[in-house]
């Protein structure tokens, strides 16, 4: 059987996706996850594009030593060396240079011509190679480009010393039969492609990316660029979960074919980038949406509870999907929490197990059954906590269909004063927003609001998730908590602090 490689772009291509902003424990957090499913290689990130990037790339290269990390970097000098940089701890590290070839790019957006693409592509791919012997090269928008160009600048890549030529669907454009016959011809009109593994990075503005990579399968690529819930730029990515089952499901049908993913690990993945990203998974998405393994209609239950392959062609148990209850209790002890998240998949300092740990007992003071589910939503809030230039330090609001919804907040600013201040609403949400606002003063516009139950039952946590805008960029915010008032705050300031970051001079405000 041939393997298929799994490039996986979460840290990257979709981080890229608006709002999704990840600081560098949690794209770590993510990465060793990435690692123990299976993936083999990483794309950790853009390294120049941002100190933030960089530091993320730089330490999943020198922590997760069981898959290749691979960092992003146009053709150019300075994001090449930039990218070796962060790279050079790596036990197998891979540049990935990339430079578009369309007509509609090299016209409007680079202003060169062929020649002068070619000569740039060419350079720089012999740049990266003189620091890594894993170089991989993307004629970006190739669906759309001439392709005998393609294929003569391909050629010259791979002469170059690429080792994978990637070929990319950058704006969702091809049908699968048109980018069957494109990987076809890059097989049999570059010359030298024997040298060098096929890629493919398909995006979704379609609903293609998964068929248009399958396809490619079938005409000889060997590895897929996707991205865990198909998020990305746009309407997202191939989506990893998808391209992995569908190999796993039919293999009468790609018989030849598989993936080193271990598929029982997907479930996981998916709620960890989920919670990480803020990007909710649609519930009728397929293989890890709530409702891809439910069924509603009478005819199919019936069906389901006579033999389970009558309407379900996976086996929930494969992707990860078993009824786990928390065992540990409010009399349980930190070492067996401390294993138990362990096995969950996290890796969390002293300081963040401390504070995940005083969570959960607080958790299971208030709840009578602690799910695995809702520790991951404590895990992931705390995580986000530790990251705050401004801490909420607690909240009270009063409202009532008969009275004015009022709200008071302290916050913990960055040089350790406790601030406070109150305000007026709506209701209690718009109350706790307004008086955070007044302390903290970036002008900020919210833009979605939406809470959901993270379990069943009247004392599930409430998972709050929040997107504001300023300036033209969209950050969002997460929280969680029993009482979601409380988890509406959290998700604000989770929200607001992106926003500080990514601001420096309101990072040192008093």
């Amino acid at each position: 059987m041939e393997r298929i490689v799994i490039f996986d772009t979460t840290l990257r291509d979709g981080e890229q996706s608006p709002g999704a902003t990840l600081v560098p424990d949690e794209k770590l957090e993510i990465a060793r996850q990435l690692a123990r499913m299976g993936v083999d290689v990483i794309e950790a990130g853009f390294p120049l594009s941002s100190p933030g990037d960089f530091e993320a790339v730089s330490r999943i290269a020198k922590e997760v030593r069981n898959a290749s990390i691979c960092g992003l970097a146009h053709a150019d000098a300075a994001a090449i060396d930039q990218a070796w940089e962060a790279l050079k701890g790596a036990a197998d590290p891979r540049i990935h240079v990339f430079l578009s070839t369309s007509d509609i790019h090299l016209m409007h957006q680079l202003r060169k011509n062929k020649e002068e693409v070619m000569v740039q592509a060419v350079s720089m791919v012999k740049r990266a190679r003189r620091y890594v012997s894993n170089v991989e090269f993307s004629p970006m928008d190739a669906t759309r480009s001439d392709p005998e160009y393609v294929y003569h600048i391909v050629e010259a890549a791979i002469d170059a010393g690429a080792t994978t030529v990637n070929i990319p669907d950058t704006v969702g454009y091809v049908m699968p039969l048109e980018f069957e016959a494109l990987i076809r011809g890059v097989f049999e009109r570059v010359r030298n492609i024997h040298k060098a593994v096929v890629s493919v990075h398909c995006h979704n503005d379609l609903g293609l990316a998964v068929a248009n990579s399958l396809a490619a399968v079938r005409a000889g690529a060997r590895q897929i660029e996707c991205t865990i819930n198909g998020i990305g730029e746009r309407a997202g990515n191939c989506s990893l979960e998808e391209v992995v089952m569908a190999l796993h499901t039919r293999k009468d049908f790609f018989s030849q074919f598989a993936s080193q993913i271990d598929t029982t690990q997907i479930s996981k993945i998916s709620r960890m980038v989920s919670d990480y990203t803020g990007m909710i998974v649609q519930p009728n998405k397929a293989i890890v949406g709530a409702n891809a393994f439910r069924h509603e209609s009478g005819i199919h239950q019936d069906g389901v509870i006579k033999e389970r392959t009558t309407y379900e062609i996976m086996d929930p148990r494969s992707i990860g999907l078993v009824s786990s209850e928390l065992v540990l209790g409010k009399l349980s002890g930190r070492h067996a929490f401390r294993q138990h998240v362990a096995e969950m998949g996290y890796q969390l300092s002293e300081e963040d197990l401390g504070r995940a740990f005083l969570r959960f007992k607080e958790l299971a003071d208030k709840k009578k059954e602690v799910t695995d589910r809702d520790l991951e939503a404590v895990i992931s809030d705390e995580l986000r906590m530790s990251h705050e230039i401004y801490r909420l330090e607690q909240v009270q609001v009063s409202c009532g269909d008969h009275s004015i919804p009022t709200a008071t907040v302290q916050l913990i600013a960055p040089d350790g004063n406790i601030l406070s201040d109150a305000a007026l609403g709506t209701g209690p949400v718009d109350a706790i927003y307004k008086a955070i606002n007044r302390i903290v003063g970036v002008p900020n516009r919210l833009i979605e609001f939406s809470v959901k139950s993270v379990t069943e039952g009247i004392d599930a946590i409430g998972d709050v998730t929040i997107r504001i805008e300023s300036e033209g960029r969209v950050y969002t915010g997460r929280g969680a908590a029993t009482d979601i008032v409380v988890a509406s705050a959290k998700a604000y300031m989770n929200a607001l602090n992106k926003l500080l970051a990514a601001q420096p001079s309101y990072a040192s405000k008093p």
